[in-house]
C-alpha cells in the first residue's frame, strides 16, 4: 500500500493511527466476550477501519454523521464515553437507548452521531434533512452518511441521492464496498464497474478510494468538506475494502474464496500503516507497544465500569412515558372576529399562521410550491415564504419523510403533504420505524406532521380515495389527527405543528369545499385527545370522525325521535376514551362509525375498550359500521354501495330496537 504523508504534521499521523488501533483492540475484546456469551451479537468493522476514521477526522465536532454498524471508528473518534458504548451493548441503562436498543442502533446529540435503523435506507435521507437545516441556517458545514454496497440497491439510496443532488445539499454519501452483502457478492448486486458510477446519474461529484488508506481516506475526504463547505453540494464516495469477519460473527465467511480472504489481509489498513509509520520514523515500537498497552488498560477499565452496572429494572410508567417527547400544551385563545370558511381555507390558513410563527418550518410536497399544491391549500404560500421554505420536491416519499426527520435533528420543524394519503405507502418505513420509534429509542424527538388529503365520496378510485389512518393508530409512538370541521381542523393543525411529536394529519377530501364554519381569523390551538360532543342524548352513544361526523349528523337530523350522544373523536391517538366511557355509562348503547374497512380498524380497539370497562352498564351488544371489505372502487353507485352510510342508518335502528 502507497501511502503519501505530505502536509500532514506528524502529530495528526499518530492520531489517526491511535484512532484505528482503539476500534480495532476493542473489538478483539468484544469477540473474546462473545465467545464467552457476554454480549449477545457483534457486527465487525475488522479491516475497514481506516474509512470510519479517516472520514470523522475530516469533519468538524459540530457536523453531524450517520454511520452503520460497521463504524465503531465513528463513535471512538468522536470521543464517545467507552463506559457508554459498552452499556449501550449490554442493554444497561447507562447505553443511549436504556436497554431498548442494541448495537449502534441509537443517536447521540451530544456527540453529533445519529445511529442507523436495520432498515437501512432512511438514514441517507434523514442526512438529507439535516443537511437541509445547515443550509437554511447558512451554517457552512457537511453532513455524512454511511451506507454499504448492499445498501445502494435500496429506493431510499437512490430517492436521497436525487434530493440531495436537485436541493445542492452538502451531503458526503459514503459507500463501504466491503464485497458481501451477508453472503451475497458484489457481482450479484449491481452491474455497474463502480458504485461511484451511481452518482453520475444524478448529477454528483463521485470517487472510488482505496478505502484502507488512511491517509488517502482522510486527505480526499478533509478536501471535499473544505469545498463542500464553500460550495455546497453532494458528493458520493466508494470506499474499497474487504469485510474480514462474517456479517455478524454466527454468520461465518465460509462462502468468501481462501485467496480473497488472503489478499485483504494483506491490506490490513492497520498492519500496513504501522509499518510505514515505523518505517517513516514517526514512531517508535516501543511506542506503539506503551500506546497498545494504554488502549487497552482504557477498555478494561471501562468494561469493569459497564459490567459492575446493575441490569436494568423495568419501570412501566418509565416505558409508557419515553414513547412521546413531552408536550405541554400551551392554548392561545382565538379573537372575536370570524369568517365562514371552508375546511380547506381553514387547514390553509393554520398552516400560513404556522409559518409565521415558526421561522424554523419548513414545507416539503409535491406541487406545493408554485402550483400551490393539487387541493390549493399552500396556495400563495411561495410569495410570502420563499422557496427555501415552501419546498417543491421530487416524487419520493420516503426520502422526504426521512429528510423531515433530519430536520427536526437539526433543529427545525417540517410539515410534509402526501399529495394524497393512498401515496404515504411508499414512505411507510421511515414512518413507523423511524418517526414512530426515535423518541422512545435514544429521547431525540420527531417535529414532523404529516398532511394526508384522504377519503372516498369523490369517484377517485382505488388509489386516490383510501381512509387509511389504521395504519398508523396501531403504531406506539405517532399521533393521528383526523379533524371533520374548519373550526377543528384550523386549531387542530397549529397544535399538531407545536407538538414535537410525529402527528398523522388526515383531511377528507370531499369535506374540503363542501363543508362551511364560522372560523375565527387570527392563530389559536385546541387540544390533541379531546373529543366533542356535538348532539346529546340518553338513549345511544354514537362515535365517529372525519366525513362519518357527516353521515351521523344527517342521519339523526333525519330520525328525530333518536335521542343520541354523537361523538367526534376529531384524534385517534391520543383517543378521547374517558369521553366515550361517560357516554355509554349514560345511554347503555354504542354504535361506532367509521369510513374505512371494518377488520382491525378504530371501530374495534373502541368497541374492545367498551366491552372491558363498561360491559355491565351496556343494554345491547355494541355495533360497529363500516366501509365493505373491498378495496374502494371507482364508480358512483359502487362508491356509494361500498361507503356505510345507508348502511349506519340501518345499523342505528336496530340497536335502537334491541
Amino acid at each position: 500500500m502507497q501511502y503519501n504523508n505530505k502536509g500532514i504534521e506528524n502529530g495528526l499521523q499518530v492520531a489517526l493511527y491511535e484512532r484505528m488501533l482503539k476500534p480495532r483492540l476493542i473489538e478483539e475484546k468484544m469477540l473474546i466476550l462473545l465467545r464467552q456469551g457476554k454480549i449477545s451479537k457483534w457486527f465487525s468493522g475488522m479491516g475497514q477501519e481506516a474509512i470510519s476514521v479517516g472520514v470523522v477526522s475530516a469533519l468538524t465536532d459540530e457536523e453531524y454523521v450517520l454511520p452503520m454498524h460497521r463504524n465503531l471508528g465513528v463513535f471512538t473518534t468522536r470521543n464517545v464515553p467507552l463506559n457508554r458504548l459498552f452499556a449501550q451493548w449490554r442493554g444497561k441503562a447507562s447505553g443511549f437507548t436504556k436497554g431498548r436498543d442494541r448495537s449502534f442502533h441509537f443517536g447521540t446529540q451530544e456527540y453529533k452521531i445519529v445511529g442507523m435503523i436495520s432498515h437501512l435506507g432512511p438514514q441517507l435521507g434523514v442526512a438529507d434533512g439535516i443537511a437541509l437545516a445547515d443550509v437554511l441556517k447558512k451554517q457552512q458545514r457537511v453532513t455524512a452518511v454511511f451506507t454499504g454496497e448492499g445498501g445502494t440497491s435500496e429506493g431510499d439510496f437512490h430517492e436521497a441521492l436525487n434530493i440531495a443532488a436537485v436541493w445542492d445539499l452538502p451531503v458526503l454519501f459514503c459507500i463501504e464496498n466491503n464485497g458481501y452483502g451477508l453472503s451475497t457478492p458484489t457481482n450479484e448486486q449491481y452491474k455497474c464497474k463502480n458504485l461511484a458510477d451511481k452518482g453520475i446519474g444524478y448529477g454528483m461529484e463521485a470517487y472510488t478510494i482505496e478505502g484502507n488508506n488512511i491517509l488517502e481516506v482522510y486527505t480526499k475526504v478533509d478536501a471535499l468538506c473544505k469545498s463542500m463547505r464553500k460550495n455546497p453540494r453532494p458528493v458520493l464516495l466508494e470506499f474499497q475494502t474487504f469485510r474480514m469477519r462474517g456479517h455478524e460473527e454466527a454468520s461465518g465467511t465460509k462462502y468468501v474464496p481462501d485467496n480473497l480472504m488472503e489478499k485483504w489481509a494483506e491490506k490490513d489498513p492497520i498492519d500496513n500503516y504501522e509499518k510505514f509509520l515505523l518505517a517513516e520514523k514517526i514512531l517508535t515500537e516501543v511506542e506503539i507497544k506503551d500506546t497498545k498497552v494504554r488502549i487497552e488498560g482504557e477498555i478494561s477499565e471501562n468494561l469493569k465500569i459497564a459490567f459492575d452496572e446493575s441490569e436494568i429494572d423495568f419501570d412501566l410508567s418509565k416505558e409508557l412515558n419515553d414513547v412521546y417527547k413531552k408536550f405541554d400544551y400551551q392554548e392561545f385563545k382565538h379573537g372575536s372576529i370570524i369568517k365562514n370558511i371552508r375546511l380547506v381555507d381553514a387547514i390553509s390558513q393554520g398552516l400560513r399562521q404556522s409559518m409565521e410563527r415558526h421561522e424554523n418550518l419548513v414545507l416539503m410536497g409535491q406541487d406545493i410550491a408554485d402550483y400551490g399544491g393539487v387541493f390549493k391549500i399552500t396556495e400563495g404560500f411561495l410569495e410570502d415564504f420563499g422557496k427555501s421554505r415552501v419546498r417543491n420536491t421530487p416524487i419520493c416519499e420516503s426520502a422526504i419523510i426521512s429528510a423531515g426527520v433530519g430536520l427536526s435533528i437539526n433543529g427545525m420543524k417540517a410539515v410534509v403533504e402526501m399529495q394524497f394519503a393512498d401515496f404515504i405507502s411508499t414512505g411507510f418505513n421511515p414512518v413507523v420505524n423511524y418517526l414512530a420509534k426515535s423518541h422512545y429509542r435514544w429521547g431525540e424527538k420527531a417535529d414532523v406532521v404529516i398532511r394526508m388529503p384522504c377519503g372516498g365520496g369523490v369517484a377517485a378510485g382505488p388509489f386516490h380515495s383510501q381512509t387509511n389512518e389504521a395504519w398508523f393508530t396501531k403504531t406506539p409512538g405517532l399521533k393521528v389527527v383526523y379533524p371533520a370541521f374548519p373550526y377543528d381542523a384550523k386549531g387542530l393543525l397549529t397544535t399538531a405543528i407545536n407538538d414535537p411529536n410525529p402527528v398523522l394529519f388526515f383531511e377528507h377530501k370531499a369535506l374540503y369545499r363542501s363543508i362551511y364554519q364560522d372560523v375565527p381569523l387570527d392563530y389559536y390551538t385546541l387540544p390533541l385527545g379531546k373529543a366533542s360532543l356535538l348532539m346529546e342524548g340518553s338513549a345511544v352513544t354514537v362515535v365517529t370522525y372525519g366525513a362519518g361526523v357527516h353521515w351521523a349528523l344527517d342521519t339523526l337530523r333525519n330520525n328525530p325521535l333518536i335521542q343520541a350522544d354523537l361523538l367526534d373523536l376529531r384524534t385517534l391517538m391520543p383517543l378521547d376514551m374517558d369521553a366515550i366511557y361517560v357516554s355509554v355509562k349514560k345511554t347503555g348503547k354504542l354504535i361506532i362509525l367509521q369510513e374505512d374497512s371494518l377488520f382491525g380498524g378504530i371501530a374495534s380497539d373502541i368497541s374492545a375498550l367498551v366491552s372491558e370497562n363498561c360491559f355491565e352498564h351496556l343494554d345491547a351488544p355494541i355495533k360497529r359500521v363500516a366501509s365493505l371489505e373491498t378495496p374502494i372502487p371507482f364508480a358512483k353507485n359502487l362508491e356509494e354501495h361500498y361507503l356505510p352510510k345507508k348502511r349506519f342508518e340501518s345499523a342505528l335502528r336496530d340497536i335502537m330496537a334491541y
